[in-house]
């Protein structure tokens, strides 16, 4: 099958090299792609926020499958325009994407489908949020209402950081903080079922011991040997099918990946968010791991024709993720990246870089995935920090505490 894929960050590289793996797959594009994902597929200069120019090239490809990766084309409806091109789309429609677009829209269904997460309150002048915060007490917890790359979220004991954030959006939901470990789990949907992938765990924290600004996610690794038994059942069973159960009695029915991020609280897991889309990173640690071929497992679910668990390979997977200087802030760009080769047991997947006269520099503030294999966490996450070591450049940094 030929098969198109939306997007230009670590995640889409991920994607891609899976779906190079796939036998079933004969032909692999993206659009509009990375210096890393071009290795791998035909890149083109498309716009991936433009529905219209996204459907054309789909149609011109003669593409069997699309596959949207960020979350903001997925709400700006590029599934849907594809969709009506008569392609198939592993990707939810720009309705159904709001259960990542707008977090009052996802407490309402939550509410709806009676699915356990935090009491919250929408907010859109100061004085409601600030009541909103004495209502819930510290850590308060205020979340920008709309798409933030995974950075619109403040979670602090300072009441006034809290209320400046509040300030600074146009619209807020203020939450009850959830206090246990996050977890990560992605359950792959095809309108009518579902079924899960293995548990994750990211890192937001821009620095060691998770201290520092929330980012877009510093690394990830699979499986997690501390989780509770029976989790993934749970949170299939209380979560993920009464939420695509409510968007479907809402004539939305749900089809791509729906990540649901969770605290396991001492009440049992409860939803912090969900994404429309695979997270970054753990995408890059479970498709490492992944053993049933990936273009069908996403073929399948476009065409409402999910079938058994997919397969896992045994051991561990690591991610780390190399940033440019000064991010979460403005990234600086433009400087040069040397020591991209994979290792035996490790490689790198590009995120923000480009290529200037046949070198690649950085070109955002993820700049770099490297992920680690091996049969255990701890062999995985010294093959990642082996590779992460030989790595030059300029100003970056990273966290040396993923996976420990």
């Amino acid at each position: 099958m030929r098969v198109l894929v939306i997007g230009s960050g670590g995640r889409e590289h991920a994607l891609c090299r899976s779906l190079k793996l796939d036998p079933q797959v004969s032909e692999l594009h993206c659009a509009p792609g990375n210096p890393g994902i071009e290795e791998v597929a035909t890149v083109h200069p498309v716009d991936p926020m433009d529905p219209v120019q996204v459907a054309a090239l789909a149609t011109r490809l003669r593409a069997d499958l699309v596959v949207v990766g960020p979350e903001a084309p997925l709400v700006a409806g590029v599934a849907d325009a594809v969709r009506e091109a008569g392609v198939a789309c592993f990707g939810p429609s720009g309705a159904a994407a709001r259960i990542e677009g707008s977090k009052t829209f996802a407490k309402e269904v939550m509410r709806a489908a009676d699915v356990p997460t935090a009491r919250a309150r929408t907010c859109v002048t100061e004085a409601e949020a600030a009541a909103a915060l004495d209502e819930f007490g510290a850590p308060y917890v205020v979340k920008d209402d709309g798409l933030a790359a995974g950075k619109g979220v403040v979670v602090t004991e300072d009441r006034e950081q809290a209320l400046a954030h509040a300030r600074a959006c146009e619209r807020v939901v203020i939450e009850e903080f959830l206090d246990g470990p996050e977890v990560s789990l992605f359950a792959l949907c095809d309108g009518s079922t579902a079924v899960p992938l293995p548990p994750a765990q990211d890192f937001k924290r821009a620095g060691d011991g998770d201290e520092g600004p929330n980012t877009g996610g510093m690394g990830a690794y699979t499986p997690l040997p501390w989780a509770p038994d029976g989790l993934t059942e749970q949170v299939m069973r209380e979560i993920v099918h009464p939420t695509i159960g409510e968007l479907s009695r809402r004539g939305l029915p749900y089809q791509g990946v729906l990540y649901v991020g969770l605290a396991l609280t001492a009440k049992g897991p409860k939803v912090v968010e969900f994404n429309a889309r695979f997270g970054d990173p753990e995408t890059q640690v479970l498709l490492d791991r992944l053993e049933t071929p990936l273009g069908g497992l996403l073929m399948a679910c476009a065409t409402g024709e999910l079938g058994p668990d997919p397969v896992f390979r045994p051991g561990s997977s690591v991610c780390v993720v190399i940033a440019a200087e000064n991010y979460p802030g403005p990234p600086v760009k433009g400087d040069v990246i040397t020591g991209l080769e994979p290792a035996e047991h490790a490689y790198v997947l590009h995120a923000g870089t480009r290529r200037v006269d046949g070198r690649v520099v950085t070109d955002g503030g993820r700049v770099l995935s490297v992920v680690g294999s091996g049969p255990d966490q701890e062999s995985a996450r010294e093959h990642a920090y082996e590779l992460v070591r030989r790595i030059e450049l300029r100003g970056s940094h990273y966290r040396t505490d993923i996976a420990r």
